[in-house]
């Protein structure tokens, strides 16, 4: 648990950034290996905490939450050396001699609240964009994956120094007493409920923030398709740690001439991945916590399920389900599901779908599955969304140079690859000039006239 107060937590790390220290390449290249290393050596841990927050497989944890923060470590480490270099501008012509560029330079202190669903790696990601970006950070786990947030801070503590990157344990009260400091920058990944909360508290002292949320990503599928192996990719995308991904697909949208295939093919899928007896399947993750799971469990409706429908409070395990005849204004379809609940509503013309998607704002994804590529067309122009996926669900998420993040409702501003540098860098931009010469005709008393004047501004403006 941290025992400093988080005003000290930010004073001493306001004081350790002014030093200048994070600003070094070198330096930052070091921190970034020496993270590196923490992760492989805490990487038994790490998995073992998040099984134990939510049953998470042995293969979905290294995956989601060790590899895929790995390689976005790697892939810092190996650009940063370029990434962090001036980007050189034409000099307009009036200026000469001079230079100008823009120069990335780190925020200062910044802040990163994480979520519980991919406890570690959500934490990671950002803060490895912020040491690459030579900021100090604070990062606050989630206190619902309790287990993963105490590694998290063990690993950290035993690695670096606390006036450079330190974590904050704890439930809302350690939350809101960050919130009430003044940040240079800050990074949330949750719920749109508590974003909003982080940015009225972040307009209270102007700062910048990116906040990645969620929302209802719908699932379009054509009748125009493999329809085996989009059923498989779908099934995976959506019941990967037990639906409760801010970017798996919320709802399918299926054409109603296939959608009678889909569900038959779909049941068929799941018993071939987590076997006739899903319940004790080591490849299943649970629901979080009791409150969640009692949260899906009150949007099952047993009249509907065509697939599934058990649980176990016990064990928090809910069956992969499948819920058809679903009605746009039915419960399930008022909020984001972040569990393995897959409703189904089928549709006649691209035009009906697209229509009704457009009613519930700009999604983090939106996925569409058809072999026809006017109808893909269409779909990643005629809709506003985060990411558009073609004919996969979820994978597009683990591209490490694709940058990530949401629109509207479900977030702003975006991370991964270079995107995590440039999020947690302010772009400076810098003129240069001699002293030998100037332009007299710029200076009062102005004697040009209108057209000599737009002229000027031009030779100055490029």
């Amino acid at each position: 648990m941290q025992t400093m107060s988080p005003a000290t937590i930010i004073e001493q790390q306001k004081k350790c950034y002014q030093k200048g220290l994070t600003h070094d390449l070198a330096f930052r290249l070091k921190q970034l290996t020496i993270l590196k290393q923490a992760i492989r050596k805490h990487q038994d841990d790490i998995m073992q905490a998040v099984h134990e927050d939510m049953g998470k497989p042995p293969f979905e944890a290294l995956t989601s939450e060790i590899v895929a923060t790995l390689t976005q470590l790697d892939l810092m480490i190996k650009h940063l050396p370029v990434w962090i270099k001036p980007v050189s501008y034409k000099m307009p012509i009036g200026h000469w001699p001079g230079s100008c560029y823009v120069l990335p330079e780190p925020y200062g202190t910044v802040l990163i609240m994480a979520p519980w669903n991919y406890p570690f790696q959500l934490a990671m990601v950002p803060l490895i964009g912020a040491m690459a970006a030579g900021n100090c950070a604070v990062v606050k786990p989630s206190e619902i994956s309790a287990n993963t947030s105490r590694i998290i801070a063990r690993m950290i503590a035993d690695h670096f120094d606390p006036e450079y990157i330190s974590v904050a344990e704890g439930g809302v009260e350690v939350g809101r007493e960050l919130l009430e400091q003044r940040w240079d920058f800050i990074f949330f990944t949750g719920s749109p409920r508590v974003g909003k909360i982080v940015m009225n508290a972040a307009s209270r002292h102007l700062t910048p923030l990116i906040l990645e949320l969620g929302g209802k990503s719908p699932c379009i599928v054509d009748k125009d398709i493999n329809i085996k192996v989009a059923v498989r990719r779908i099934v995976q995308g959506k019941f990967f740690n037990a639906g409760q991904t801010c970017l798996a697909p919320d709802f399918g949208l299926v054409h109603k001439e296939i959608k009678e295939e889909f569900i038959t093919l779909m049941d068929e899928a799941l018993h071939q991945m987590y076997g006739d007896f899903m319940q004790p399947s080591r490849d299943m993750a649970r629901i979080v916590n009791s409150h969640h799971f009692n949260r899906l469990v009150g949007l099952i409706d047993p009249s509907k399920v065509v697939i599934g429908g058990a649980y176990d409070a016990f064990s928090l395990y809910i069956a992969p389900t499948v819920i058809d005849g679903v009605k746009w204004d039915d419960a399930i379809m008022q909020e984001e599901i972040f569990g393995p609940l897959l409703p189904i509503i089928e549709y006649d013309s691209l035009d009906e779908a697209l229509e009704k998607i457009r009613k519930f704002g700009k999604p983090l994804s939106l996925y569409f599955f058809s072999n026809n590529k006017k109808l893909q067309e269409r779909v990643i122009h005629e809709t506003r969304s985060g990411s558009v996926c073609i004919n996969d669900s979820i994978i597009h998420f683990i591209i490490s140079r694709l940058p990530f993040g949401g629109v509207g409702a479900s977030g702003m501003g975006q991370y991964h690859g270079r995107a995590s540098f440039e999020a947690f860098s302010h772009k400076k931009s810098v003129l240069k000039k001699s002293l030998w010469y100037d332009v007299g005709v710029r200076f009062a008393p102005y004697t040009l006239s209108n057209r000599q004047a737009e002229w000027l501004y031009k030779l100055f403006s490029g």
